[in-house]
């Protein structure tokens, strides 16, 4: 029962049992053919049992295994390795069928190899998970063809493990590296020049060559009859909100991902990078309700609190309460702040039901609205038109993308920064403006 479980026949055979059954059927007309015909069917039967036996002879004739990292990156290239060993003492064609989760909808994932007698062999390749959350790998399944190929032994590895996939930790990282390193021109990051320094009082010394003169404090230097100045220290610690939106209108989709995922994978980026320039991150999520709330803080901890709280977040089907939004940041964040809004807005009316909302909370903080370029339009926009049906929707994906930039202009008119981006561009826009706001000393 198990052999028949377990054994498959390949195109070979039947191939060659058409064949025989075409002789037996010629043999009707030609009975010359009658000996070669049985000798055929009964060659091809011989060979058969002799594959068969030679494939089922003795135990853990293949070996697999599967490595996979610990977690998995959301919207990365992944790789993941099946380690295979041929115990046969003969080299054997095999075809690996690995059961892939069911997110990745991998229905015919198959690769095939040769192995050598007594060698192993690593498969490498990668996966792309487009959502978070745990995946479950299933069995392995080993195809392994007879010496004359006219059978296959099928080996069944128990390797059901669960991985979860994480925000884009590899992106974090490689934008780290990018926004410390001496090449950012190279990658679209933009290093900006300090314009001053943030004024923070923190003791009267004595007058040295080289003090700024600006600084000297009168009083003191009357008092103490020598010069005597103001010695500052720059302010680095400044504290950096992200705020997704978790409304209806971030489960729009780009190229399999959804507008919030890009937000979440922007936001792990930006907050490991806020952390590295000695700056303090924090995170809010919200739709009809305050889902989550990580305080600002520069700890060793802080970039796990985050992660934690984007690990398990997902969009819902209702409106974002701004006003809500606005009251729990009044409430809760006393400290000046960068806030960098993650949202969309489609059409000019949107913003301006959200707008007074927004100008409320931009007096107290320096806010960042950062919103989305739908490249879907843009692309449409771009086409030929060759009829009127083509020109009709021309002309209104032109109408949406520059209500786009109107959006932009009007958060402009009202002193809000802000930021209109691709999906693909958004973590790059993110960066750029958040190195803009700490070398021009805007908070």
């Amino acid at each position: 029962m198990k052999l028949i479980k377990t054994l498959y026949f390949t195109k070979r055979l039947f191939i060659l049992l058409g064949a025989s059954a075409v002789v037996f059927v010629l043999s009707f007309f030609f009975p010359i053919l009658n000996a070669p015909a049985a000798f055929l069917f009964l060659a091809v039967a011989a060979f058969l049992l002799l594959d068969v036996a030679m494939l089922f002879s003795g135990r853990r004739r293949i070996i697999a295994s599967r490595s996979i990292p610990p977690r998995l990156s959301n919207g990365d290239e992944n790789p993941t390795c099946v380690r295979l060993r041929n115990n046969y003492p003969y080299a054997v064609n095999i075809t690996l069928t690995d059961e892939l989760p069911i997110q990745l909808q991998e229905r015919d994932f198959s690769r095939s190899s040769r192995l050598r007698s007594g060698k192993g062999k690593e498969v490498i390749y990668h996966i792309r998970p487009f959502e978070r959350g745990l995946y479950q790998f299933g069995r392995i399944n080993v195809f392994v063809k007879g010496l004359l190929g006219l059978a296959e032994r099928r080996f069944i590895f128990s390797q059901e493990q669960e991985v979860p996939v994480y925000p884009s930790f590899l992106q974090m990282r490689r934008y780290e590296m990018l926004a410390f390193s001496s090449r950012v021109f190279d990658t679209g990051i933009r290093r900006l020049r300090r314009s001053g320094n943030t004024m923070e009082f923190e003791q009267i010394k004595e007058y040295v060559a080289g003090d700024d003169i600006r600084t000297i404090n009168r009083n003191a230097t009357a008092r103490a009859a020598k010069l005597m100045v103001n010695q500052y220290q720059d302010e680095r610690s400044r504290s950096v909100y992200c705020i997704i939106d978790k409304g209806r209108a971030m489960k729009m989709p780009f190229e399999k991902m959804t507008l919030l995922d890009y937000a979440i994978n922007a936001t792990l980026a930006i907050s490991n990078i806020v952390l590295k320039k000695d700056d303090k991150a924090g995170l809010i999520t919200f739709d009809h309700q305050i889902e989550s709330m990580v305080t600002a803080e520069r700890k060793g901890a802080t970039l796990q609190k985050v992660m934690h709280n984007l690990y398990n977040l997902q969009t819902s089907f209702t409106e974002p309460d701004f006003p809500l939004l606005y009251t729990h940041i009044s409430r809760k964040i006393n400290q000046r702040s960068l806030m960098l809004l993650f949202t969309n807005f489609e059409s000019l009316s949107s913003l301006r039901r959200q707008l007074p909302y927004l100008r409320k909370l931009a007096l107290n903080h320096l806010l960042v609205v950062i919103f989305f370029e739908n490249t879907e339009l843009k692309a449409l926009a771009e086409q030929k038109a060759s009829d009127t049906g083509a020109i009709y929707v021309k002309t209104i994906a032109e109408k949406l993308n520059f209500e786009k930039k109107l959006i932009r202009k009007e958060l402009e008119i009202f002193g809000i920064a802000s930021v209109l981006t691709t999906p693909q561009e958004l973590t790059l826009s993110t960066i750029n403006k958040y190195m803009e706001v700490k070398a021009r000393n805007m908070l």
